[in-house]
């Protein structure tokens, strides 16, 4: 049976949070309001926890799980190597819509799908989930909603989709982009956009000192 608290009560929002961090540190799943969609969360170090989201939205492990951090100092123990271009698009774009694909500490103990040594991170603007997060560490995180379905931009379209198979959700209301975040990988030579969404290649670029023809893939145009 899954539990919806309403975070624009001060009262619920902090029995949603507590909830939530109960549910996530006992290996179950909630769903969290973020600044682009809703999201299905997992505690990033417990693959079980990990597998049983990816079964939720009925996704292969050729997808691997994003993880929202709740501040800038985190991504240190989670990155091989922090690059100055991940430096000045964090200063720039964190918290908000910009994921970044980087090549993850060797050392981590977690299990996100066929990722390849690679990690994709993101700072959500969200006052609860970044509490949230602040509280619980490091989230593995997708959409709120089953694969090949629309993505959720409110609490109610997520539990449409995904029911009782989540213990707790948290309403933080409508998403305020209700796109997906922008994806630059910065795992090769020279960063690429992978999905440009909230934030833009023209921003991007801006930042990078790049023009955005150099971010964007033959493919992707």
């Amino acid at each position: 049976m899954s539990t919806v608290y309403d975070c624009s009560d001060p009262d619920s929002r902090a029995a949603g949070i507590t909830a939530a961090r109960a549910t996530l540190k006992s290996g179950r799943l909630a769903v969290i309001p973020t600044d682009t969609l809703y999201g299905i969360a997992a505690d990033a170090f417990d693959s079980s926890a990990v597998s049983a989201l990816l079964a939720a939205k009925r996704r292969g492990r050729d997808m691997p799980v994003p993880v929202l951090v709740g501040s800038w100092n985190t991504i240190d123990g989670l990155v091989f190597s922090v690059q100055p271009q991940a430096r000045e698009l964090i200063r720039a774009f964190w918290p908000g819509g910009l994921s970044l694909v980087v090549q993850q500490a060797p050392s981590l103990a977690w299990d996100l799908g066929d990722a390849r040594g690679t990690v994709m991170l993101r700072m959500p603007l969200h006052p609860v989930t970044l509490e949230l997060l602040r509280e619980v560490g490091p989230l593995a995180v997708s959409s709120a909603n089953v694969s090949g379905q629309p993505p959720a931009t409110t609490v109610e379209e997520a539990r449409g989709q995904l029911g009782d198979l989540v213990n707790v959700y948290l309403d933080g209301g409508t998403a305020d982009h209700g796109v997906a975040s922008t994806i630059v990988d910065l795992t090769s030579d020279r960063p690429r956009i992978l999905r440009e969404g909230a934030v833009t290649a023209i921003q991007v670029a801006e930042v990078l000192g790049m023009s955005p023809d150099e971010l964007t893939p033959e493919t992707a145009r």
